[in-house]
């Protein structure tokens, strides 16, 4: 009984200790140590990178995904996070027949290019090309947000994995910050697609664009155009879908600008 009384005692300690991170969400880690030991989370070990802006700091890049249950968890370094639920909504979205259930030949197609992409995301650049802040890709309205539930012709596909920002064909995108082009290409699903590699786990993508205006292994600087908007790949009309991941880990793009954007103020 002691025991049990214990336990509880402890575990509501934990939670009124603990740091509250949604699913879909990255949380930044910062230490004063010179010499930090590796944080380890769901099987991986996350670098510990140099603070953007203070000398004396390290940070590490802790990417929550979308399909995390809620709970508690006790990182190695000491700190306590509860994983809650995102605020997310379902879309309803109306697409071709084609796009909304692919045929064989082009669901090996999908694979192929998924495989591609993942090989991407999983490899790790130790370089950091960036060292300002992050911007947007453009200054439009936001017309679908991350981490919607996708309906596509009233059946449940997947989430959405980025932001939507409302753009005519032709609109100008802009890279968030210095990179390296490692995908340019016209996708199944993304249609005509970038992706860049900002080095140390982070990664933006630009898709259903109708004009690529950078090739792969281009070293490009924060604000260059890189393409122009359009309605190619998987889509109901004209629009950037801008997606971020880090640590192999896709998340909510304008938490993780939001948040790596804090660490210079």
């Amino acid at each position: 009984m002691r025991f049990f009384a214990l336990f509880l005692i402890l575990g509501s300690f934990l939670f009124a200790n603990s740091i509250k991170v949604a699913n879909g969400t990255t949380h930044i880690l910062t230490t004063k140590e010179a010499s930090p030991t590796p944080i380890t989370w769901n099987n991986k070990t996350l670098q510990w990178i140099n603070h953007p802006k203070n000398p004396h700091l390290k940070i590490a890049l802790l990417s929550i995904g979308y399909y995390q249950k809620p709970k508690l968890i006790h990182l190695n370094n000491g700190e306590n996070l509860e994983i809650i639920q995102g605020n997310y909504k379902k879309e309803q979205i109306q697409v071709s027949k084609e796009k909304a259930k692919p045929n064989q030949k082009n669901l090996k197609r999908i694979k192929l290019e998924r495989e591609e992409a993942l090989k991407i995301y999983n490899s790790y650049t130790k370089k950091r090309f960036w060292n300002e802040p992050f911007l947007l890709p453009m200054d439009s309205k936001i017309t679908s947000p991350f981490g919607s539930a996708r309906v596509f012709n009233k059946e449940i596909r997947s989430y959405h994995s980025g932001t939507d920002f409302r753009a005519k064909i032709g609109t100008p995108i802009k890279a968030i910050n210095d990179g390296k082009v490692v995908l340019a290409k016209d996708r199944f699903l993304a249609g005509k697609s970038i992706v860049i590699d900002h080095g140390e786990g982070i990664y933006s993508m630009y898709y259903h664009c109708s004009n690529l205006k950078v090739k792969v292994g281009d070293i490009i600087k924060k604000g260059d155009l890189i393409a122009l908007s359009g309605n190619s790949g998987r889509v109901s009309g004209p629009h950037l879908h801008f997606g971020v991941m880090v640590n192999g880990v896709q998340v909510d793009p304008l938490d993780f600008i939001y948040k790596i954007n804090a660490l210079f103020n």
